[in-house]
């Protein structure tokens, strides 16, 4: 199972609106898919149309032992992509995980527990910040996708956590690389996106995706319905972003494989 983190320590980058429409876009190809919620507001599951009356087993309890990955996950209303719900307990796990025993591998050791073809990938919709919860996904995780947010304070953010995911390698998961940077919340109408934009591909190069994900009303009013926006609207600028955008990971995906062959 390939295992992609979602992450980026602001808040408001688009992380969670990004882990339900490419999830459902893997899904709608045939991929077997799980989307495991990391971030205490389970923002995730919410806009998966999951309640939390539903939400029986969680992620936290996962991290703590007390189940596995398969007895907690949820089938969605979109077919082929199952949920590993988030509750309001994970707030409390930052401070709880301190005085565990291997720590930082709480989720890897999950993942090793789940057999073998259940699922062909999952993405980890982390929280905005750079806690033991986003470190457990980073250790988990062979892949990290980076939503960047088009304004000011973009590149200063992008530079900690690549600072972070340098030192998380060297001492956990050296086999983590970044499968790409996604440019969100871009408005053409605003030359600051423009310049922006400019400013991370003249970094970064080829790490950034083609695809730049618009602001578009739509993506904000899908969660409220519990829908991905795909579902939602499949034809709004959004959505056929986000198709876009899931195109381009399964090449890098692909080029990846082949490359390690």
């Amino acid at each position: 199972m390939i295992q992609i983190a979602i992450a980026n320590q602001k808040g408001g980058v688009g992380k969670t609106t990004t882990a339900i429409n490419l999830a459902t876009a893997l899904a709608a190809i045939g991929w077997k898919v799980l989307l495991a919620d990391l971030d205490p507001q389970g923002n995730a599951s919410t806009g998966l149309g999951v309640p939390q009356s539903a939400r029986a087993h969680s992620s936290y309890d996962v991290l703590m032992g007390e189940t596995t990955i398969a007895d907690s996950v949820i089938a969605t209303r979109v077919p082929r992509l199952d949920l590993l719900p988030a509750t309001v307990d994970l707030s409390g796990a930052e401070i709880e995980l301190v005085t565990m025993d291997n720590r930082t591998h709480r989720l890897t050791r999950a993942f090793a527990a789940v057999l073998p073809g259940r699922w062909d990938i999952c993405l980890i919709d982390c929280p905005p910040s750079l806690g033991l919860l986003t470190v457990n996904a980073l250790v988990a995780a062979q892949q990290l996708l980076i939503p960047l947010q088009c304004e000011f304070f973009a590149l200063e953010g992008l530079s900690q956590l690549l600072q972070t995911v340098e030192r998380l390698r060297l001492a956990f998961n050296p086999s983590l690389a970044i499968l790409g940077v996604a440019l969100t919340m871009y408005d053409r109408r605003n030359n600051l996106s423009q310049a922006v934009a400019e400013d991370v591909r003249a970094c970064l190069g080829v790490a950034v995706f083609e695809t730049v994900i618009p602001r578009n009303v739509r993506l904000s009013e899908a969660p409220s319905h519990g829908l991905p926006a795909l579902i939602y609207d499949l034809k709004c600028p959004g959505s056929e972003a986000y198709v876009r955008l899931a195109r381009e990971v399964i090449g890098r995906l692909n080029r990846g494989t082949a490359e390690a062959a």
